[in-house]
């Protein structure tokens, strides 16, 4: 699996920032079949930092159901999988460097 191919994109939300800010811990939404090794050489590939610790959890799949004028039209939201890198002490990345 190319390192591309992993890392599908940054959680930016108020909790992960928090996170970012105290703990030194990033998110990230990943491919399913990513393993935590990999996940390690794609951030530390792409950013450049050291990571120390990576922990993931993966999202499960949810019924969503609304009311229409034909009825209850039900569908799947799809699960995906999150990555929580911890990079080295005085390390950080800057996702808002391209903007």
């Amino acid at each position: 699996m190319k390192f591309s191919d992993i890392l599908i994109k940054p959680i930016l939300s108020e909790k992960a920032n928090a996170q970012q800010d105290k703990l030194r811990r990033y998110a990230f939404r990943v491919a399913k079949k990513a393993n935590k090794l990999e996940i390690k050489k794609a951030v530390e590939s792409f950013y450049g930092v050291s990571v120390v610790n990576v922990n993931t959890a993966v999202a499960p799949t949810k019924t969503k159901s609304k009311q229409t004028k034909t009825g209850i039209v039900t569908g799947k939201k799809s699960g995906y999988k999150k990555a929580f890198v911890t990079v080295a002490a005085g390390e950080t990345i800057d996702f808002y460097s391209n903007i």
